[in-house]
């Protein structure tokens, strides 16, 4: 399958299932925001790749200048647009991971959880986040247990370039989440 065949099937999963993001994944969602979380202070630009319907927002918002939400799908961005109305700092955009519409060295902060294993390349999708990241900005990103193994998910972020600060490998979390530095 053509990458942008992948992505166009990625964008229909989501929207067609956006009313049960939240009952579905928002569980997980959070348990991976409070093992990186506790341990990051957020402050200045935030990027979430792979908003969704915005649940990290809430998680951020406080300490952030800015929050920018991205996704491809259309319809979690309408959900995640309701969550915005909470905040004055927050906005969303609807956009390709690969080819994110904002100037280099923007953000403080990029997260993309649960974004890699929906990507063709999640090689050249973490370069991409890498440049929209500040110089000492935090990179963070998650990989699914089930679409990468521990050496493999390491693999991809040494080939992007990034200097990984840590892993989380929680026996909770369906997914292993990587913490990094923007040099």
């Amino acid at each position: 399958m053509n990458q942008w065949k992948q992505k166009r099937s990625v964008m229909r999963r989501y929207d067609l299932t956006a009313e049960m993001y939240d009952a579905r994944y928002a569980e997980e969602q959070e348990a991976k925001y409070k093992v990186v979380l506790a341990e990051l202070n957020v402050s200045g630009m935030v990027l979430d790749v792979g908003c969704g319907s915005g649940l990290l927002f809430s998680h951020v918002s406080a300490q952030a200048e800015e929050v920018v939400g991205v996704d491809v799908s259309g319809k979690l961005l309408l959900k995640a647009r309701e969550c915005t109305r909470n905040f004055r700092n927050e906005h969303v955009v609807q956009a390709d991971a690969d080819h994110l519409p904002f100037r280099s060295k923007l953000f403080a902060a990029v997260f993309a959880f649960t974004v890699l294993q929906n990507m063709p390349k999640p090689t050249e999708t973490l370069i991409e986040l890498k440049r929209t990241a500040k110089r000492d900005g935090i990179i963070v990103v998650s990989g699914l247990k089930k679409a990468f193994s521990l050496e493999d998910f390491g693999a991809v972020l040494q080939q992007a370039g990034l200097r990984v600060i840590y892993i989380k490998d929680d026996s909770h979390l369906k997914c292993y989440v990587a913490v990094s530095v923007q040099e």
